[in-house]
């Protein structure tokens, strides 16, 4: 065996033998060059891009010159990245949620190992076939579910399974959306019309249902759901209202989603709405595009609060709650067993742990992760670049396409379910008829 050479970078003591990943990104939006591609500024000797596609020519030009990527490797659209010889180890792709699967499927054929963000795609059968195409080609693909890789909830899952309140009998679990992110993302945003991006389960619960499977450990068999776009409509505009907040609407002043006041006062989402984040830059972004109109009067159609019911192979029941209309962004669990329960809320960083036979209450404090989704958007790239170099499947089971394909599919039965009066699923059922339907 040979000996390991050891350096210091920032004061880390890294292998110089651990073998430097390098990647193209295919997408340069916020999720992309900001929550995945801060890693290989961090961990230099881990991670390098050398290759981005991007549409828009700000981002993709702010990119490439942030990562030092020469000009034949600057594409502005992932068919002329991929039309190249494999240019790098990794595809990282982070394109809106109906441009994944083509990208992914020729990145695959190529000889990619591919790093997805959520969701894989708003169509089972591309769902399907992705995880087919990545067997097929012997390629890693991963999905963002990025929330298994946060400091929170492994600790959720280390005292279920160090088996502190017995067997899982029930769990709920709240996802709070916001009052202004619902309206930016999901009412004036990106992913406000199904048609054009995925539906609300999908596109931001995902993450939710994914927990679910991955902390109950049991095949879910059954759901129903329940939901509806209730307020963000235009029958509950108010009187006289604009169609645009800048265009003196009468209603700006009190209306809780007034978009000067939340844009011009919070420059951390300003910079969603506009490369130039000066005032006058704000506010021209406001009167010109799709984040200054009114929430009641947008080509939205998601909906704003929805109810899924499920019950798994062992009998174990689980609530999840999503609803647009929280004065904060959080995720709160309680988890009831046979011996004790656990209540935490991801924001708190806490989790509170209750014995029955004994009455004591344990409090277990868990350190906050420095960066997004508590730590998870790191926490995904380390271990997908991990199971690159070792070639090792179980490096890549937390987040793997088999394991995304079973959440997504209960996101796409409980859609199901809610659009025909909350019908109850059968999920086994549900599955063969996809499969039969699409002959796979």
């Amino acid at each position: 065996m040979g000996v390991c050479k050891r350096n210091k970078i920032a004061g880390e003591e890294i292998n110089e033998e651990m073998k430097k990943i390098t990647a193209l990104l295919l997408g340069a939006g916020m999720r992309g060059a900001f929550a995945y591609a801060p890693y290989a500024e961090k961990y230099p000797h881990e991670l390098e891009f050398v290759a981005v596609s991007e549409p828009m020519r700000e981002r993709r030009e702010a990119f490439a010159k942030r990562f030092r990527i020469p000009e034949s490797h600057v594409f502005s659209t992932w068919e002329e990245a991929l039309a190249q010889p494999r240019i790098a180890d990794v595809a990282i792709i982070c394109t809106q949620d109906r441009m994944h699967y083509e990208p992914a499927m020729k990145a695959l054929e190529l000889g990619y190992d591919v790093l997805i963000e959520k969701p894989m795609s708003p169509s089972p059968r591309e769902c399907f076939e992705m995880e087919a195409a990545a067997r097929k080609n012997g390629r890693l693909l991963m999905i963002c579910h990025v929330l298994r890789y946060t400091a929170f909830w492994k600790a959720v899952k280390r005292v279920i399974s160090d088996g502190q309140i017995g067997r899982v009998v029930s769990i709920q679990l709240n996802e709070n959306v916001g009052y202004y992110h619902i309206a930016h993302s999901f009412v004036r945003g990106n992913w406000r019309n199904a048609g054009e991006s995925s539906p609300m389960i999908l596109a931001k619960s995902c993450h939710d249902l994914d927990l679910l499977c991955w902390l109950m450990d049991q095949e879910c068999v059954r759901l129903s759901s329940f939901g509806s776009l209730m307020h963000f409509t235009s029958q509950n505009a108010p009187e006289g209202s604009a169609e645009r907040c800048t265009d003196g609407c009468p209603a700006e002043e009190k209306c809780p989603f007034s978009a000067p006041r939340f844009y011009l006062n919070n420059p951390e989402w300003a910079k969603f709405v506009t490369f130039d984040e000066s005032r006058e830059g704000i506010l021209k972004a406001l009167r010109e595009g799709p984040y200054g109109r009114c929430v009641y009067r947008c080509d939205n159609n998601v909906v704003d609060h929805q109810v899924v019911n499920m019950e798994f192979a062992n009998g174990a029941t689980a609530m999840f709650s999503m609803c647009g209309f929280t004065h904060d962004v959080s995720r709160s669990i309680q988890i009831m067993g046979t011996k004790g329960e656990i209540r935490g809320t991801m924001e708190d960083s806490k989790l509170n742990v209750y014995d029955f036979a004994s009455g004591e209450m344990a409090v277990i404090h868990i350190k906050p992760g420095m960066n997004g989704h508590g730590g998870g958007d790191e926490g995904i790239v380390r271990s997908f670049l991990n199971a690159v170099r070792n070639r090792d499947a179980d490096g890549q089971n937390l987040s793997s396409a088999e394991e995304a394909v079973k959440s997504h599919l209960l996101a796409f039965a409980a859609e199901e379910s809610r659009l025909n009066g909350g019908k109850s699923i059968d999920i086994r059922a549900y599955k063969q008829s996809l499969l039969e339907s699409m002959r796979i």
